[in-house]
């Protein structure tokens, strides 16, 4: 037998299974992705996305920030679907807020919050997620309500 054969079959395993922990290692990078998409009538427009996942995360969110790049926003999950709840206490700057489905549809919208403000912006269905963005940046986009929002966090449980 051909001594170079087992030295392939060998190298054949070694390389399948790197190849498996790579393909591993991008999906866990792509989770924690920080570009998120919005498809809406005019196109597409990425952004960067800091994640909210746990409650600590969420209940600072944006707060005490004097400013945000045009092309950043913060992506909220919620632990489960509902009527989510989003207020403006210590928060410094305007904000857009989208209300997402788990499917990733735009369920609504609120546009420019006044910062500081405790009055409750509540969505009108039960969402998974809240994605802020600069205030007025819903309107130059042209997002609405059933516009498509892309991320890997989303649809996913």
């Amino acid at each position: 037998m051909n001594p170079v054969f087992p030295l392939l079959r060998r190298f054949s395993v070694h390389l399948v299974f790197l190849l498996i922990v790579q393909l591993f290692s991008v999906q866990a990078t792509l989770a924690q992705s920080n570009y998120l998409e919005i498809v809406t009538d005019k196109g597409s427009r990425v952004f960067t996305v800091e994640l909210a996942l746990s409650d600590a995360e969420r209940s600072v969110g944006l707060m005490n920030r004097a400013q945000m790049d045009a092309g950043a926003g913060m992506l909220f999950r919620f632990d489960r679907e509902q009527r989510a709840m989003m207020w403006m206490k210590n928060t410094l700057i305007p904000l857009d807020m989208l209300f997402i489905r788990a499917d990733g549809v735009v369920a609504d919208i609120h546009h420019n919050a006044v910062p500081h403000s405790e009055d409750i912006i509540r969505a009108s269905q039960p969402v998974l997620y809240v994605l802020e963005l600069n205030g007025g940046m819903a309107k130059k986009i042209g997002a609405k309500i059933g516009d498509r929002v892309f991320h890997p966090i989303i649809g996913k449980p």
